[in-house]
C-alpha cells in the first residue's frame, strides 16, 4: 500500500510524526484501550509513543502491512490509529485499530476500517480478519457496520485473560463481500450496551454484564429455580460468569439476550430474563425467566415479560415468542397468561427429570398481531 494520506470520509488516514507522540500517549493511557489490547504497554509513556512511530510502524511497512494515524482533516488532531498485517502465504490480512476516547461514538472507526479494507481488497488483499475480545462489544459493533460478517468465536486465541486466555469474536470480509453494514437481528434496547434500558416505571430490563455474575449465580442457586431449568446441572459460578461476560456478544450477533430484571425504584437485580433458542427464518425466540424469593408477589415477572415481548415485536423481525413450562408450574402459567400468551400443546417426556425421568412440557406461545 503506498505511503500516502489517505481520505476517509470525515477523517484522514495519514503516516505519524513525532510530534503525535503526545497526543498517542494521552490516548493510550484511556483504561478501555489497556484493557482491550494486550500487548499494549500500561502505563503507556511518551517514549511508548516514540518508539512505536520511529520503530514499531516502519518494521510493519517493510514486512508489506500497513499503518496509519486517524486525523482530523481540519484541525489534524489524532483520533486513533489503524492498520494491515502483513498478508500471509494465502493472501489474507487482518485489519486492527484503536480510538482516543475523545473520538468515539461519531463512526471514526467505522470510516477507518472501511477505507482500508477497500484498499486493500482493490490492492488484491483476498480476505480481511477482525478479531475482538468478546467483551468488546463496541469493536465488534466497528465489525458489522464496517461489512465484516460474524464467523464464530476463538476460544482462549487471546492474550492472558483473567483465569485463562481471551476468547476471541471472530469477523471476516473476503473481496467479493458488498460490504454493506451488517443489521443486527436483535439491536440494543434504547441508549444501546451496556446502559440501555426499558423500564414501566416499577421494573426495569437492563443488559446483563459482568458486574452481575454474582446476583445471577446467586438466582440460578434458589432450589426452585434449579429445577425449572432443562439442565439439571448443580448451579456453577463460572457459568454464571460467562453468561454475563458473553451476553453484549450473544446480543449483538443475534444468539440470544440475557437480562437482568430489576426493582425500578431502588435498581436492585430482581431476577433475570432472555430470549434463546432465535431462530430468523422462522421469526421466533424462546422465554425464559426467574427471580429471586424476596422479590415475588410484586408482579415484576408479568411486567417484564410484557415489556420484552412488546418490544421484540415493536424493534425487531420476530414474530413469535414461545415458552415452555412444567405442568404443574401454576405461577409461570399465570404469568404467560397475563402477559397475552396462550396455551398451545402439551409435548411428552420432552424435558430430562430427575433419575433419568422424562418431564412433560406444556408450551406456550404469542404471536404478533
Amino acid at each position: 500500500m503506498p505511503q500516502e494520506a489517505i481520505p476517509a470520509g470525515p477523517v484522514v488516514l495519514r503516516l505519524p510524526t513525532e510530534g503525535d507522540a503526545d497526543q498517542i500517549a494521552r490516548a493510550c493511557s484511556d483504561p478501555e484501550i489497556a484493557r482491550f489490547i494486550p500487548f499494549i504497554p500500561s502505563p503507556y509513556t511518551w517514549d511508548d509513543a516514540l518508539t512505536w512511530i520511529t520503530k514499531t510502524l516502519p518494521a510493519m511497512w517493510e514486512n508489506g502491512g500497513a499503518g496509519f494515524v486517524v486525523a482530523d482533516p481540519g484541525t489534524d488532531e489524532v483520533l486513533g490509529t489503524a492498520g494491515l498485517q502483513p498478508p500471509d502465504r494465502f493472501g489474507a490480512s487482518e485489519v486492527g485499530y484503536w480510538l482516543a476516547p475523545w473520538a468515539r461514538g461519531r463512526g471514526v472507526a467505522t470510516a477507518a476500517v472501511r477505507t482500508l479494507a477497500e484498499r486493500a481488497f482493490a490492492l488484491g488483499v483476498s480476505r480481511i480478519a477482525l478479531l475482538a475480545n468478546v467483551e468488546n462489544v463496541a469493536s465488534q459493533q466497528v465489525a458489522l457496520r464496517s461489512g465484516f460478517a460474524y464467523e464464530g468465536v476463538l476460544r482462549g486465541a487471546g492474550a492472558p485473560w483473567g483465569r485463562g486466555h481471551a476468547d476471541i469474536a471472530a469477523f471476516g470480509r473476503v473481496s467479493t463481500d458488498p460490504g454493506d453494514p451488517i443489521t443486527p437481528f436483535l439491536p440494543f434496547f434504547p441508549g444501546g450496551f451496556p446502559g440501555g434500558s426499558l423500564t414501566d416505571g416499577v421494573a426495569r430490563l437492563t443488559p446483563l454484564t459482568a458486574a452481575d455474575a454474582g446476583d445471577l449465580f446467586a438466582l440460578a442457586s434458589v432450589p426452585d429455580v434449579m429445577d425449572s431449568h432443562v439442565s439439571l446441572a448443580r448451579a456453577e459460578y463460572a457459568v454464571s460468569e460467562l453468561i454475563c461476560r458473553y451476553a453484549g456478544h450473544r446480543w449483538l450477533t443475534g444468539q440470544r439476550l440475557d437480562v437482568a430484571i430489576r426493582d425500578a425504584r431502588t435498581g436492585e437485580f430482581a431476577g433475570d430474563i432472555q430470549l434463546t433458542g432465535v431462530v430468523p427464518p422462522l421469526g421466533q425466540a424462546m422465554l425464559g425467566y426467574s427471580l429471586l424469593p424476596a422479590f415475588r408477589g410484586r408482579g415484576l415477572v408479568t411486567r417484564a415479560v410484557t415489556l420484552l415481548t412488546d418490544w421484540a415485536f415493536g424493534h425487531t423481525p420476530l414474530r413469535r415468542i414461545v415458552a415452555g413450562t412444567k405442568t404443574g408450574n401454576t405461577a409461570s402459567h399465570r404469568v404467560l397468561e397475563r402477559a397475552g400468551f396462550t396455551r398451545e400443546h402439551l409435548v411428552r417426556g420432552l424435558l430430562p427429570g430427575p433419575g433419568g425421568t422424562r418431564v412433560d412440557d406444556l408450551q406456550w406461545a404469542r404471536t404478533r398481531d
